[in-house]
């Protein structure tokens, strides 16, 4: 009987193993230009998942998980696309965590990725034009559409008693997107935008374009850029020339960089960037702090749930194979099921394994609407003192 037992058990360890896989997860983010001050801390969300996903030992039959990144440039569509037809070609991921800005994003999506039927899950690509784009079912997105940030971005305006607004947009779908949301919903609760206007990135004199800007006035400036090229070039020409004193940032705004670069320069400016708060941020935080990174730096925490949502859904699916995982992704993502926060996939994986549901919240209280997006939460910040402080959650 015992041999009986034996044998058993070793031909179930060997089943197992035969249905092992190594298998790759694509990481593609900015990791130079301008917002190449937050893809580190995204990058190690995406792997301190994927670490928890490996660590639990019970993933598809023992399958491990290999991250492998690539450089998006976020502003660069032909440098995008040619980064992830590497790792879907040459690398042979099976998924990936990314874009990071819209418009490399899309150009990913079209050009490569819909044409190899692999997952896209982005962290941070927020332009509303992603909300209806014909992606095969294949792309999700963690952070939610500019539509929405439109309406806090207003709204949190007019509660600081501003009227009139002048803006500037980074000339691209990310910044174009958002403007005009703004623009929007500012209007329609009676707000005033003197004027809406694009700047290029890679700049090394703004001056003209401060000076239009100054000319059309405004309460305040709002800055739809990125912190790591024009939005800081633009404010820091606002700044020297006095033009404006108060400034509004959006999300491609708001880093620890910002604080760090201008100090108490922009003192009383403001902000707001998707992020949520409650147990499921709290406890990415501190397993973050734990694993040797800030955490808390923009769309850190989207980029783990991104990565735990496309692993989640292969384990769903019982399959490593896009085609099949991509049906189980709103599956896991949203009611019914037990919840699952940072630090649970093991547990997550187990449910799964034993036919249950989960329904994953993560580290940004994930919970999406058709077509696959977020329907997001924002943290608002304010600059005083030198520093970037939280004040509240809309």
């Amino acid at each position: 009987m015992k041999k009986i037992l034996l044998a058993t058990a070793a031909g179930a360890l060997m089943a197992g193993a035969a249905g092992a896989e190594e298998i790759k997860l694509g990481i593609s983010l900015g990791f130079t230009g301008p917002l190449e001050s937050m893809s580190p801390a995204m990058a190690q969300g995406a792997e301190l998942a994927i670490k928890e996903i490996n660590d639990s030992g019970a993933f598809l039959d023992g399958s491990t998980v290999t991250a492998v990144q690539g450089d998006s440039t976020c502003i660069d569509a032909a440098a995008a696309t040619a980064t992830v037809e590497r790792l879907i070609t040459a690398e042979g991921v099976k998924g990936i965590v990314g874009g990071m800005c819209s418009g490399e994003t899309i150009a990913s999506l079209e050009n490569v990725a819909k044409a190899n039927g692999i997952v896209m899950i982005s962290p941070s690509a927020t332009s509303p034009a992603l909300t209806d784009i014909e992606d095969d079912g294949l792309f999700f997105r963690t952070a939610p559409s500019d539509a929405r940030q439109g309406e806090v971005m207003a709204e949190i305006v007019l509660e600081k008693g501003i009227e009139t607004v002048a803006v500037t947009y980074t000339n691209n779908d990310y910044g174009k997107g958002l403007a005009d949301a703004f623009e929007a919903a500012f209007t329609q609760k009676g707000g005033t935008v003197t004027v809406n206007s694009a700047h290029d990135d890679g700049k090394a004199d703004y001056s003209a374009e401060v000076a239009a800007l100054a000319a059309a006035g405004g309460d305040a400036l709002a800055v739809v850029g990125y912190v790591d090229q024009g939005g800081s070039g633009i404010l820091r020409g606002a700044l020297d020339s006095g033009a404006f004193d108060t400034f509004v940032f959006p999300d491609g705004m708001v880093g620890q960089a910002l604080a760090d670069n201008f100090g108490d320069e922009i003192e009383g400016s403001f902000g707001q960037n998707p992020a949520a708060e409650g147990e499921g941020r709290e406890t990415y935080l501190k397993m973050a702090e734990e694993a040797g990174y800030d955490g808390s730096g923009a769309f850190s925490a989207e980029a783990y749930d991104a990565a735990a949502l496309i692993m989640l859904a292969m384990a769903k699916a019982g399959s490593s194979d896009p085609a099949e995982y991509k049906g189980a992704i709103m599956d896991v993502a949203n009611e019914p099921g037990e919840q699952i926060l940072p630090g649970e996939l093991a547990k997550a994986i187990e449910i799964i394994n034993g036919g249950g549901d989960v329904d994953y919240v993560g580290a940004a209280a994930v919970e999406f609407v058709e077509p696959g997006e977020s329907a997001g939460t924002f943290r608002e910040v304010t600059f005083e003192g030198g520093e970037m402080k939280v004040v509240g959650y809309r």
